[in-house]
């Protein structure tokens, strides 16, 4: 009860902050493009523009600002089996990013069941994207439209951040920024 309603509340505002934070850009229209809606568009042969926001400089800023915490480096972004996929390497831990990307809804909504069985699911309720859970080690996965936002927190320690957040929370902050960032495209 104490824990969904911290990890609720800590949703709502990282979603109302980064709104603010990614109102500027030309990558912050949330599902849409010079009003008109852009629609789910099934895996390519290279990465979406949105996938490839959870490694750019926009969204390294602002997890940078979320989280009062700086890389040491990014890594090069990487895209094997339609995965889109980034390390931000702090001196004390590491955080994952990587974008599946699917082909339909059903295959979205299938491969996101499917990581709930393989890396285990809080009971939380999470209330973002089309569907989110924190996994068993406090990362995150967060479904939306035809991807799968996968926030991998399991080498962080205990306390990370400035003021210190557990993992979850890290993953939950995250994961927030990187939606409210998120084009359709």
């Amino acid at each position: 009860g104490r824990r969904v309603r911290r990890l609720s509340s800590a949703v709502l505002i990282l979603a109302i902050l980064g709104l603010v934070g990614c109102g500027s850009g030309a990558s912050s229209t949330a599902s849409s493009a010079g009003g008109f809606t852009v629609p789910p568009r099934p895996a390519g042969k290279n990465p979406s523009i949105s996938s490839k926001m959870v490694c750019a400089a926009e969204a390294q800023a602002e997890i940078q600002s979320g989280l009062g915490a700086q890389p040491t480096r990014v890594t090069a972004p990487t895209w094997v089996g339609d995965v889109y996929s980034c390390q931000y390497v702090y001196p004390d831990g590491t955080i994952t990013l990587s974008v599946k990307e699917l082909d339909s809804a059903a295959q979205t909504a299938r491969y996101f069941k499917d990581l709930a069985v393989r890396l285990g699911r809080r009971p939380d309720r999470i209330a973002i994207g089309q569907g989110a859970f924190v996994t068993t080690n406090g990362s995150m996965v967060v479904r939306k439209d035809w991807k799968v936002l996968d926030v991998d927190v399991s080498q962080l320690p205990a306390a990370f951040g400035q003021p210190p957040q557990s993992p979850s929370d890290v993953a939950v902050s995250v994961a927030a920024t990187i939606l409210t960032c998120w084009s359709g495209a």
